[in-house]
C-alpha cells in the first residue's frame, strides 16, 4: 500500500466465527506504514477530549477496540469528524492535521499505532501556530 496524503477510513480484514470475531492489520498490508510505536487511550472522563495537537512528521493509525469516539481532524482549512464505532475500522492520519479526540463512551479503548518513535519537537501544540504552517488563515 502506498503512502496515502489524506485521512481515510480503512476496513481491516474480518474472520467471522461463530466462538468470536477476529481483525488485525499489518504493516505495509492494510496500513501505509511500518510501526514503530503503538500506545492506547482509556478511562477517559465524561466530556473529555484528547489530542488538540498536529504533527509535523508522524503518520497514525487509530482504532476503536472497545466503545466508541469522534475525531476530529483539521487541515488548517476545514475540519472533518469521523465518529469511531467498529473495532474493524480504522483511521489512517497522515502528518499536518491537527487532531482531537472526543465524545469517549464509557469503558471505551482508542488503539493508536504510529510510524515513528516518540519525539516531542515533531509536535506542534499550540492551533494558530499550526494554522500558519499550513496557511490556513482565511
Amino acid at each position: 500500500m502506498k503512502d496515502i496524503l489524506r485521512p481515510k477510513v480503512i476496513e481491516l480484514p474480518k474472520k467471522l466465527d461463530d466462538r468470536g470475531n477476529l481483525s488485525f492489520f499489518e504493516n505495509k498490508n492494510q496500513i501505509p506504514f511500518e510501526i514503530k510505536r503503538t500506545y492506547w487511550i482509556y478511562d477517559v472522563p465524561g466530556g473529555e477530549l484528547r489530542g488538540s495537537h498536529a504533527f509535523k512528521k508522524q503518520r497514525e493509525f487509530i482504532i476503536a477496540l472497545s466503545g466508541s469516539f469522534d475525531i476530529i481532524l483539521n487541515d488548517g482549512y476545514r475540519e472533518e469528524k469521523f465518529s469511531m464505532v467498529r473495532s474493524y475500522y480504522g483511521l489512517y492520519v497522515p502528518p499536518m492535521y491537527w487532531r482531537r479526540i472526543e465524545n469517549f463512551s464509557t469503558n471505551s479503548l482508542a488503539l493508536i499505532v504510529s510510524d515513528r518513535h516518540f519525539e516531542e519537537e515533531d509536535y506542534i501544540r499550540d492551533f494558530e501556530e499550526f494554522k500558519e504552517r499550513t496557511n490556513g488563515y482565511n
